[in-house]
């Protein structure tokens, strides 16, 4: 009989003995009477009843919209630790921005072989028709999620990069206002790191890559409309950065300049958050069906009157097989090593690694390259053999679409159920801003939580929830000053220039989530 699996418990450690970043959340635990769980949790889900934050589930007829169940008992990482976490992220996100501008500048990093030409080419997310067109400030990732895993007491690996329209990030806002309610004698206790100035933080990264430079940018943000499954978070966003909702049709082109229809007439646009997918952004240039972007939008950016958060073409970074060569590509730029672990990973394109893959489908996970959602993925250990018999013939037939990964250790945190308090798997997704002010790193981010006992499918869409994050001072650290902006690490102005050769060896390794 094979040994039973252990995992790292974020509470107890690998001993079973509390770890110092949650004796006050053990105490805690222990000192509440029986109902008082179910009890904030209800109240905790009828607020969010009211403030009617839910997503929609697409293809699913049943329940096309539906509250991210919410867990009260938050995820707690210590200062110390989120420091090294904070300088992984400030560095991979410096390299998918440079990456970016490389690959639709100079291209230098595939002239120098580290990154085939054919995968960046075959990518359908990499847009030919950008090549040798300048961002603004020459930044293309403004907003960056970051999907992050924790394996053991030191380890922590970065499982996938979202560089085109990470979401989620009104779940962060609206968990942490929410357990301040529910919990507020918890968060007495504790010196938690604070989140609800990130929309100031995002602003603030929006307003400093105004292409014109007026000092006073109109900004809006741009939706495919109410029936997108990320609707709720593009109108509350909106709303806390103060600034105009807008669907494709309340914006004109006119001389390569984008104007927004108001009442008052016409109004110069100079920032645009678009929450929009490149192909539907502008019929003129992509699709030419759409009904959600703006045509001649593509025109303004090219000449330089607006900029978009985030630029066209980024999903050429965040692709699964991209991601395997970003210790290469971290080398190449920086010549440095990545500070964030990447996931070994096999990329089923290449005949020895299929052949691997398809020899041990029982141990790995496998991932389409640019799949999302958790959809399009086979995990292994825990499909039947006429599933993973069926994914075999997806990969023999199109091997490029597919990279496997083997089924990693995800940490546990306590989480609460009606029938009591289990550890369940969890991952995280911090939020990273960069403007021409400088990185931020949102001191927290959104837990995901995979509900079902055994489960490392954390997403959303299949049913998994989200905890409240906290990062908190380490004992005797000196206490943090609570309510400040997230520090900025300044932009070297030749970092995205896409041009600090290097040499880049080994063999990549990768992700696959």
């Amino acid at each position: 009989m094979a040994a039973e699996r252990r995992f790292f418990d974020e509470m107890t450690g690998e001993g079973g003995v509390t770890r110092q970043a949650y004796e006050r959340i053990a105490r805690w635990l222990a000192e509440q009477p029986k109902d008082f769980f179910a009890t904030r949790r209800g109240h905790a889900e009828l607020m969010f009843r009211r403030i009617g934050i839910t997503f929609n589930v697409y293809g699913d007829k049943d329940a096309t919209e539906r509250l991210i169940p919410f867990d009260i008992i938050p995820r707690v990482i210590q200062r110390s630790e989120w420091r090294k976490l904070e300088d992984g992220l400030v560095q991979r996100v410096k390299a998918l921005n440079t990456f970016l501008a490389d690959i639709y500048g100079a291209q230098e990093i595939i002239r120098a072989g580290v990154v085939p030409r054919e995968m960046v080419e075959s990518n359908p997310a990499f847009l030919k028709n950008m090549v040798g067109v300048a961002a603004p400030h020459d930044i293309r990732v403004h907003i960056a999620g970051i999907d992050i895993v924790r394996t053991d007491g030191d380890d922590f690996y970065v499982l996938e990069d979202n560089a085109r329209t990470p979401s989620g990030v009104s779940y962060m806002l609206e968990n942490r206002e929410v357990m301040m309610r529910v919990a507020p004698d918890l968060f007495a206790d504790h010196r938690v790191a604070p989140v609800e100035n990130y929309p100031e933080a995002l602003l603030a990264t929006l307003r400093s890559v105004d292409p014109t430079g007026s000092g006073h940018p109109t900004v809006a943000l741009l939706t495919p409309g109410q029936f997108n499954s990320a609707y709720y978070e593009h109108s509350f966003l909106a709303d806390k950065l103060g600034v105009e909702l807008v669907e494709g049709r309340d914006l004109v082109v006119d001389d390569d300049t984008v104007f927004m229809r108001t009442t008052e007439g016409l109004r110069k646009v100079d920032v645009i958050y678009r929450r929009i997918d490149d192909a539907f952004l502008d019929p003129e240039m992509f699709n030419s069906e759409s009904m959600l972007g703006v045509p001649g939008i593509m025109r303004a950016y090219r000449a330089g009157n607006v900029a978009i958060a985030n630029g066209i073409g980024t999903g050429a970074a965040d692709d699964k097989a991209i991601y395997t060569y970003m210790p290469d590509i971290v080398r190449f730029y920086f010549g440095e090593e990545l500070k964030l672990k990447n996931v070994d990973t096999w990329r089923c394109r290449e005949a020895d690694s299929c052949a691997y893959v398809l020899d041990h489908l029982d141990e790995l996970v496998v991932k389409e390259v640019n799949g999302s959602g958790g959809y399009g993925m086979l995990v292994g250990p825990h499909a039947t053999r006429e599933q993973r018999e069926s994914f075999a013939a997806k990969i023999r037939r199109d091997p490029a679409n597919y990279i496997a990964q083997p089924t990693l250790s995800l940490s546990t945190c306590p989480t609460y159920f009606d029938s009591g308090v289990a550890s369940r798997h969890v991952d995280l997704r911090p939020f990273v801003l960069t403007g021409t002010d400088g990185v931020r790193v949102i001191p927290g981010g959104l837990t995901r939580v995979a509900l079902t006992d055994g489960s490392l499918v954390v997403n959303s869409s299949q049913g998994g929830g989200t905890k409240d994050t906290w990062i908190v001072d380490d004992p005797r650290e000196a206490p943090s000053r609570v309510g400040e902006l997230p520090a900025t690490h300044p932009v070297d102005p030749g970092t995205y220039a896409g041009g600090a050769s290097g040499s880049a060896s080994g063999l990549a390794v990768g992700l696959t989530r």
